[in-house]
């Protein structure tokens, strides 16, 4: 693999093992040129899922965003990285057992807010403030009026 600093073509394993949730090995890769040290994840991927957007376009599915932004949602919630990555690692895995290549990206973000819900509802309406695209307070309001009768509250 090629070192991200120097660009050396030659890197070495250091260490390698599984992540917490079994579906990636982490390597720590250390360059020979430059001394520099780095991570990989090696992922299965079982087929190439397609997101088709609003608008019709399509483009090839970035588990790094779904990532990015559980990280948005979540940034100074008592949430750990690792966390984010078994959640954005169980949505790729029920994208994938669909059977289907393409995937509306409305249904990646009713997983993403599924699971936001149930874990942490202030990174949900955070989430859910940019997806349903609030333009004003009022529009938080319903939100969360529709929140709390959706709990039960």
């Amino acid at each position: 693999m090629r070192c991200p600093f120097c660009g050396q073509d030659d890197t070495q394993v250091k260490d390698s093992r599984p992540t917490d949730d079994n579906a990636a090995i982490r390597r720590r890769r250390a360059c020979p040129g430059c001394g520099s040290r780095f991570t990989t994840f090696e992922r299965v991927q079982i087929r190439d899922l397609v997101v088709v957007k609003k608008d019709g376009s399509r483009s090839t599915f970035d588990r790094e965003k779904v990532v990015k932004s559980l990280q948005i949602a979540l940034r100074k919630r008592p949430v750990e990285d690792d966390q984010i990555e078994r959640i954005a690692n169980g949505i790729y895995r029920r994208l994938e057992s669909l059977g289907e290549n393409e995937v509306p990206s409305k249904l990646i973000g009713e997983l993403v807010m599924d699971v936001l819900m149930e874990m942490d509802q202030v990174a949900y309406l955070r989430y859910a403030s940019v997806y349903r695209n609030f333009r004003e307070a009022k529009d938080f309001g319903d939100f969360l009026g529709k929140m709390g009768t959706s709990s039960g509250d």
